[in-house]
């Protein structure tokens, strides 16, 4: 299985699990990342039932509409 962005990251950082509060951060940051997928994967499956098919140029378009609504949703 591919590791997450979140997991990623982390491979990337030297980072110390004892470190005050990190691990909640990491779990949260997980959480927020698969939250946000499962979101645009209902968003697209509703593209879908309505006939809408993209190619990865328009998916990719139509991925950051989706996180600037959620963003301005969110404030």
């Amino acid at each position: 299985m591919k590791e997450t962005a979140v997991e990623w990251l982390l491979s990337m950082l030297d980072y110390n699990e004892k470190m005050l509060g990190i691990k909640e951060i990491i779990e949260q940051a997980k959480e927020m990342e698969k939250d946000q997928i499962i979101d645009f994967g209902y968003d697209i499956a509703d593209d879908l039932a309505c006939g809408v098919f993209r190619d990865k140029k328009a998916m990719e378009k139509r991925y950051n509409e989706f996180l600037i609504y959620n963003e301005k949703e969110e404030q």
